[in-house]
């Protein structure tokens, strides 16, 4: 790998545990604010509205300037995010209520973070082969997952009362001020996190590659935008990999909050302890993309297909679990699954993306589809939390959904192959 690679993923690896961590300390600051309980899947709502709604112009933004420079300037975005949820007893509007103030600073966090991803992605086709982009997306899966391990126990570590006591007591005069509780205490730990991850990008190198002048007329940008949805989702490789992208960040989203949950009511654990909890499974992410960059070459990146519908089936195996050594081995045996098949898949769609239009309108077009499942999910997952559907009944129809969807998602595949024997030739070659 070429040196730069490591720098980008060093500088992934901290915004990814800042994007996590932040996530605990404002679940907890809407449990300081006295938010409802349907207000919290609605933070990742919140956060991922902004992948959708800013799709057509991020892509255009990613491949408008050096990489490196967009994921500073993204970075920086995050923290003004964190600083919007730190001073919002100060930005009250009227009767306003606390926690929606929270809902709106974290989606700005989240526009920063849809305009960071297609470059944090874009670059990998920009400074390596495509032989080599399953190992990249290997590293950098393997990466995102130990931030979100870490960011889950670094966020429960900072609402805790043991270091949030620390925190408080340290004489800053101008942070003092402002910071009398866990939450806060947290976000502010956080955005030096942020602030790390920008300062790597610094040391990311250009890497030549340039784009045709980005159109800046935004009825334009749409129009180019929607060009390159049709032309990915009518790929017969681009389809089924993004079909599989978009069903697995969806319901990814869905889980993580579906975990703190299922531990707080079986296993009685705080929301700290089930944050921990809930980043265990990422260790069998690891395992699973290790494993995919070792075992899967890009051309058989397909054949992962059935480990989704052993992950369905995993998942509803937790509605019977309480001994904590199986609960540990269960998630980590759901995210050895979820590495496993989508990290093949990811690296398919970047590359087929990469063939047949540019890098960050590639990534952009992936990012709307997987954030719209996400924003689907969420809003199905928050309305059963408004209905007080028990956890075992969410558990349950989340894993059939997860492998009866993976199963018409394999016909489809194979309906694919039965009208074209020799489809994946595909793989390396531009459409013109």
């Amino acid at each position: 790998m070429k040196s730069g690679f490591y720098i980008i993923m060093a500088a992934q690896f901290f915004s990814s545990l800042a994007d996590n961590a932040l996530l605990i300390a404002a679940i907890a600051m809407l449990a300081e604010v006295e938010g409802p309980p349907w207000a919290t899947p609605l933070l990742k709502f919140f956060f991922t509205i902004s992948y959708v709604v800013l799709a057509f112009l991020v892509g255009a933004f990613a491949d408008s300037m050096p990489k490196g420079r967009v994921m500073f300037v993204t970075n920086a975005i995050k923290v003004a995010g964190c600083l919007l949820i730190l001073f919002n007893e100060f930005l009250r509007i009227g009767h306003l209520q606390a926690y929606w103030l929270v809902l709106l600073a974290y989606a700005v966090v989240g526009l920063g973070a849809a305009a960071y991803s297609p470059a944090k992605y874009g670059i990998l086709t920009e400074l390596l082969p495509a032989e080599k982009l399953v190992m990249a997306n290997g590293w950098i899966e393997g990466l995102t997952v130990a931030s979100i391990v870490l960011g889950n126990v670094l966020g429960g570590m900072l609402i805790g009362p043991t270091v949030s006591r620390k925190l408080l007591s340290i004489d800053v005069p101008f942070v003092q001020t402002s910071v009398d509780t866990a939450p806060e205490a947290a976000v502010v730990v956080i955005s030096l996190v942020y602030v790390i991850a920008a300062l790597l990008t610094l040391g990311i190198p250009d890497t030549g590659a340039r784009y045709p002048h980005q159109e800046r007329n935004p009825l334009r940008l749409l129009v180019d935008f929607s060009r390159c949805f049709v032309i990915l989702w009518r790929d017969k490789l681009g389809q089924i990999s993004l079909a599989v992208t978009t069903l697995f960040w969806g319901a990814g989203a869905c889980l993580q909050f579906i975990v703190i949950k299922w531990a707080e009511r079986q296993l009685r654990l705080p929301l700290e302890q089930g944050a921990m909890l809930s980043g265990v499974s990422a260790f069998g992410i690891a395992i699973g993309a290790i494993l995919a960059a070792r075992l899967v070459p890009l051309k058989k990146a397909v054949s992962v297909l059935p480990v989704g519908i052993a992950m369905g089936i995993a998942v509803i195996t937790m509605v019977s679990l309480k001994w904590m050594p199986a609960v540990y081995a269960v998630l980590v045996l759901i995210g050895a699954f979820a590495g496993f098949f989508v990290v093949p898949m990811n690296a398919l769609l970047q590359h087929r993306g990469h063939v047949l239009m540019s890098a960050g309108h590639s990534i952009a077009v992936q990012n709307f589809n997987e954030n719209v499942s996400i924003l689907v999910m969420l809003a199905i997952y928050s309305l059963m939390v408004r209905f007080e559907l028990r956890i075992h009944s969410v558990v349950v129809i989340f894993g059939l959904f997860m492998a009866g969807a993976m199963y018409l998602v394999m016909r489809w595949n194979a309906r694919n192959h039965r009208a074209d024997p020799h489809l994946d030739r595909l793989i390396g070659e531009a459409k013109h």
